[in-house]
């Protein structure tokens, strides 16, 4: 039987995602994958108290589809994991998503396009931002335009950058 493909959520979907108050709905968005975590994330990702309440109370209730997983990477994985962060000086949460979806051909979810992009085209990485998640959400029936629309407003209320886009409109970074 083979494995089932994952999608490896970096620590920038997750904080928008949790502050819209819509962390829950990831595993819904794409039921037919499993959602990983890798240790590494959940670390950078679970300095508030309310971000980690929110995410432990997701792992807990979501645990058959959104885990959390200890990233030890082995022989070349180690030094590639390595490279990453100290020649491209890339984050850890981001250097390990990447080096893990490499090493096990699984979706990363990232909106860090500047860090990301050209690495996962040349490793063959499927990668989703956090639009390519609320537009599947949107197509999917998950979310409305005006569920789509009060994220968006939502997370960049609360510091973070996304582009205002017309999610009808939107076309994603990637197919699945």
């Amino acid at each position: 039987m083979t494995a089932k493909t994952k999608i490896v959520l970096d620590a920038d979907v997750i904080i928008h995602f949790v502050k819209a108050g819509q962390f829950s709905l990831l595993p819904d968005i794409f039921p037919e994958y499993q959602y990983l975590i890798l240790d590494v994330v959940y670390d950078e990702v679970t300095v508030s108290r309310a971000m980690k309440t929110q995410i432990d109370n997701t792992l807990t209730f979501f645990a058959a589809r959104i885990t959390n997983v200890k990233f030890e990477p082995k022989g070349e994985s180690r030094f590639e994991y390595a490279r990453l962060r100290n020649t491209l000086l890339l984050g850890k949460g981001e250097s390990a998503c990447m080096v893990y979806c490499r090493d096990n051909k699984d979706v990363l979810g990232s909106s860090n396009l500047r860090d990301i992009k050209e690495y996962c085209s040349l490793n063959q990485i499927t990668y989703l931002t956090t639009l390519d998640f609320l537009y599947y959400a949107f197509i999917r029936k998950k979310m409305t335009k005006e569920d789509v629309d009060a994220f968006m407003v939502e997370v960049v209320a609360k510091g973070s950058k996304l582009p205002a886009v017309d999610i009808e409109r939107y076309t994603p970074t990637s197919q699945l």
